[in-house]
């Protein structure tokens, strides 16, 4: 079967509405199109067609801070009052001392989704562990404002989309809506089909975390292959921290890319998520390769594990291990029973009587050391949760599914 075909039989098992799947390989890009727009107004996906890219964007907002790195005016170990004096968090102690390199591996430790930075908790120590920060990347951003002197906006214009020649981006719905533009849908429940939002975007003060870049996955596929070679790029993927496999990520973080070790081959990504988009990037720059999928709903994570499986094996000869599943058994949750949180959500773990252990009501199964994962697929894959860390009483410190989840109670 066609990559084509495959690409229109997949949206529909997976509810997607409409994709774009886009290929660099062989010195030659592909791109193929599937499904609608939006399935209000019925208008065809075609491979110029714009998605937003969400946190794909985090990687541009790491190769600005880089530029700046590479040209001598930002130190990525200095502190970031050296550069935002004003800068402040819940914490006197860690605002005093992270730096740029841990804002862009997100291992400062603060809250990450906590915008009030005064307010935003600290989590664990500066560089002690891995936790997804997308507060951190607005810090970035202002970082980049203040050492060029201008919105960072316009800071992507000038640096990376105008160089880069690209002709399918768009920084705001009123460049987009010059083009093919993609509008995100949601389910309201398992069951519903896929339906149109009612907000096209993210709020533009997020846009060093992925509010703002809406793009063609060729314009897409520039960028990434505008990493290929390079200073910049290659120590952009300078390794920085392991962390606890994640369902459907990598297993290290660099400087701005996610970091999956394939055997002999190591490859480079980000995912991005907006209102009812959800964008995916890998590329290996030692095969000349790269491969982007851009959706406007439904699940999509589990689209793109089976469409990157494909393409990975078809065209590199590499085989991704099989997605995470769960193996009934018995389990000793007593280190585990208790409620997680952060300014994003909370989790109680519990065990009855007949030993089952849920997480909210979802039941989990056992998953190796230190992990349980989900009985039943969520979005059409099996999410694994582990349980970091000791509080001193023999219970884990943190929930861990990619964001640090502190224990609140036992």
């Amino acid at each position: 079967m066609s990559i084509h075909n495959a690409l229109a039989e997949l949206i529909a098992e997976h509810r997607v509405p409409g994709a774009v799947l886009g290929v660099y390989a062989n010195g030659e890009h592909r791109e193929h199109a599937a499904g609608l727009l939006n399935t209000r107004t019925g208008v065809p996906v075609t491979t110029d067609s714009l998605f937003q890219i969400g946190s794909v964007s985090k990687v541009w907002t790491a190769t600005l801070a880089m530029q700046l790195a590479h040209k001598g005016k930002l130190d990525l170990d200095r502190p970031v009052r050296a550069y935002l004096p004003d800068f402040r968090l819940a914490d006197e102690s860690a605002a005093a001392v992270i730096t740029t390199r841990q804002l862009l591996c997100h291992t400062a430790g603060f809250d990450g989704d906590e915008y009030n930075l005064s307010e935003a908790a600290q989590l664990f120590e500066p560089g002690e562990l891995f936790s997804y920060n997308n507060a951190g990347y607005c810090v970035l951003g202002q970082i980049i404002e203040a050492l060029h002197g201008k919105p960072f906006v316009q800071c992507l214009t000038d640096h990376l989309i105008r160089p880069l020649n690209l002709t399918h981006t768009a920084t705001d719905a009123d460049q987009a809506i010059l083009h093919r533009a993609a509008v995100g849908h949601l389910q309201p429940s398992p069951e519903d089909p896929p339906q149109p939002t009612t907000v096209w975007a993210l709020p533009r003060s997020l846009a060093a975390a992925g509010s703002v870049l809406t793009m063609s996955a060729r314009d897409l596929l520039s960028f990434a292959r505008s990493h290929f070679t390079g200073e910049v790029s290659q120590a952009m993927r300078a390794e920085q921290v392991r962390i606890a496999p994640i369902t459907a990520h990598g297993n290290a973080w660099a400087l701005g890319w996610e970091v999956f070790h394939l055997g002999e081959h190591t490859m480079y990504g980000h995912n991005g998520n907006t209102i009812g988009q959800a964008a995916f990037l890998r590329l290996i720059p030692e095969l000349d390769l790269a491969i982007a999928l851009l959706t406007n709903g439904g699940e999509a994570e589990a689209l793109h594990q089976k469409l990157l499986t494909h393409l990975l094996r078809d065209l590199a000869g590499i085989d991704l291990p099989a997605p995470p599943a769960p193996a009934p058994g018995p389990i000793d949750a007593t280190r585990y029973l208790g409620t997680y949180g952060n300014s994003l959500a909370a989790t109680t773990i519990t065990q009855d009587h007949t030993g089952e252990v849920r997480a909210d009501g979802v039941r989990l199964l056992p998953h190796g050391e230190n992990a349980l994962i989900t009985a039943a697929p969520e979005q059409g894959l099996h999410r694994i949760h582990h349980f970091l860390g000791d509080n001193g009483h023999g219970q884990a410190r943190f929930l861990h599914n990619g964001r640090a989840m502190p224990r609140r109670s036992a």
